[in-house]
């Protein structure tokens, strides 16, 4: 395979330093193997090795929708600004901005002491230097896990394999940035001889899909490629006119083991007639599969339906899943899809920033599909930055989610609100350090008031939340269904009033030993809602400690209480 390509890239990339690559020039060498060299930035080279081809096809693709040295963040503001349709919320504030970027690249609230240093931090660069800094860290491997898991496993339960092998598998991927498509093709398929990732099988292993082919198409459908084709498993989608039976059943044949399963037969319950196809995604050609009846094993081993999967459904070049995937990291970082809700892409309902879409998904081709730079230019643009609150709008004026002039309030998922409160109460060290329960404790028994056995370490205390507070095993994890049952959790869990107890190092701890009341009051705010109080709440809150001398410590216990339990707590904002 000699010979050599080269072609002009109008899209932008980040180094693992930050540094802007625009305008590259990019040569296709033998071996697989991408050289870009920057034009315009340096005479410095870089160099990826992609298992796939495609990244050169899609890019071109794309049209040069801005000037190429824009970097992605201002590519952002640019569509966001020019669609806004009105004035937008001014910049938030430090203290708003640096507990808004912990939750989204740390999974929880700055602990009092990253809170204090950021406020007092006077570089103009800071809000960079902290979204470089959560990316680097241990706690975004552990949210990224955090966030990868229920959004792939929904919650499912499966033992074969070990959940901390599962845990090592994701954080040790995500922390090293893997590129995201290598991640989803181990996902997919696990070789059963000398797997080098054994603990993706749980992908496939969870309740519902093992042995399920029906349920694993419907699943991987939603998943990577946007679309609840549930529907189309007995006829055309009734009301989605892109969602056929036959892309149902074209990928209901990757989903088989064996190259003789990878021909399916399907009959619409409405147009009588047999019809089949072989392996195919959605806007893609079908797989040829060969007849092996009489071939070696080994020769039909390279044609096992999902090992293909594994490698045609991430691969660059395929638009669908590249689009659906920056549209879930998009909606993890500004609280909405560019496409809404994220398992409803068709014509139908198209995104509300098409350009901006397709700038964001070459942006993240050129970057190798590695989360963690897209994530970075998320931060770093204006529309991200917008504050949560706002006094400029008029009377009776509403502002649409999907022109993102304010910023959208998320609320805490239960990892996020877990460890949130263990930071804000000062347990979290004293938690992660604890051994488990002996005897084992049991989260049904415990919320159904026939154990009051606490958790007694973070894992017991995660598996705790994400019973009460998440959505049911297999069903929809992006949507907010508060219930009365979720604030009476919160108000009167017996663990949340155990965090709570002066013990040492804990938040209480300290706010009891502050100087006067003053300090005390700083101390509480900025250890709950990250921030200093403001004038009201500081008289408030004064007056309240003055009425309570007699019992100090309890004063202290229900104000902070009280904080934790309040939706500005609840809610990322």
């Amino acid at each position: 395979m000699g010979g050599v390509w080269d072609g002009v890239l109008c899209t932008h990339s980040l180094t693992e330093q930050g540094v802007l690559w625009s305008m590259c020039q990019v040569v296709w060498r033998p071996l697989r193997e991408w050289s870009v060299t920057p034009d315009i930035v340096g005479a410095q080279s870089m160099r990826w090795s992609l298992t796939q081809l495609g990244l050169l096809a899609f890019s071109l693709y794309v049209p040069a929708l801005l000037v190429a040295a824009d970097p992605l963040h201002q590519v952002i503001d640019h569509h966001i600004g020019g669609a806004a349709g009105g004035p937008v919320a001014p910049t938030a504030s430090d203290a708003e901005f640096l507990r808004r970027v912990t939750l989204d690249l740390a999974g929880r609230v700055p602990t009092i002491k990253e809170t204090r240093a950021f406020l007092e931090n006077v570089d103009a660069e800071k809000r960079g230097q902290v979204v470089d800094r959560l990316l680097a860290s241990q706690d975004y491997a552990r949210w990224m896990q955090e966030f990868v898991s229920v959004w792939v496993l929904e919650r499912r339960n499966e033992t074969t394999i070990a959940q901390p092998d599962w845990v090592r598998y994701l954080e040790e991927s995500l922390a090293a940035d893997r590129p995201w498509n290598e991640i989803v093709g181990e996902l997919l398929f696990v070789p059963t001889e000398e797997p080098e990732h054994p603990a993706a099988a749980k992908f496939m292993l969870v309740a519902g899909r093992k042995g399920n082919s029906h349920q694993i198409t419907q699943d991987i459908a939603r998943l990577f490629l946007g679309r609840d084709i549930m529907c189309a498993q007995c006829h055309d989608h009734p009301s989605v006119e892109s969602y056929t039976q036959r892309d149902y059943f074209g990928l209901y044949s990757y989903v088989q083991e064996k190259p003789s399963q990878a021909r399916s037969e399907f009959e619409s319950v409405f147009e009588p007639g047999q019809q089949s196809t072989g392996p195919r995604l959605p806007g893609r050609p079908e797989r040829e599969i060969p007849d092996f009846e009489t071939a070696p094993e080994a020769a039909a081993a390279a044609y096992r339906p999902r090992l293909m999967l594994s490698t045609d459904l991430p691969h660059p070049e395929n638009r669908l899943f590249v689009r659906t995937c920056v549209n879930r990291f998009w909606y993890l970082m500004m609280g909405r899809g560019l496409v809404h809700p994220l398992d409803a892409d068709h014509p139908e309902n198209p995104p509300s920033h098409p350009e901006l879409l397709e700038a964001l998904q070459a942006g993240w081709v050129t970057s190798a599909l590695r989360i963690k730079p897209l994530l970075r230019q998320i931060a770093l643009s204006d529309a991200y930055q917008r504050a949560g609150s706002w006094t400029g709008l008029r009377e009776g004026e509403t502002i649409p989610e999907d022109r993102y002039r304010v910023a959208i309030p998320k609320p805490l998922t239960p990892e996020q609100l877990a460890w949130s409160l263990l930071v804000a109460t000062g347990n979290r060290g004293r938690m992660e350090q604890a051994p488990a329960s002996d005897p084992k404790f049991n989260w049904y028994d415990y919320i159904n008031g026939r154990s009051e056995q606490l958790p007694a370490n973070t894992a017991e205390t995660l598996d705790l939340f994400g019973r009460v507070l998440g959505a049911p095993e297999g069903e929809n994890q992006d949507q907010f269904n508060p219930a009365m049952g979720h604030a009476l959790f919160l108000m009167h869990e017996p663990l949340v009033l155990d965090w709570l107890e002066a013990r040492p190092g804990s938040t209480i701890e300290r706010v009891l030993a502050a100087k006067d009341a003053s300090a005390q009051i700083e101390e509480i705010y900025l250890s709950v809602l990250s921030r200093q109080p403001d004038a009201q709440e500081h008289r408030d809150t004064l007056e309240y400690l003055q009425a309570h001398q007699d019992a100090p410590a309890r004063a202290v216990v229900d104000l902070v209480w009280s904080l934790l339990a309040a939706a500005e707590f609840r809610l990322n904002h």
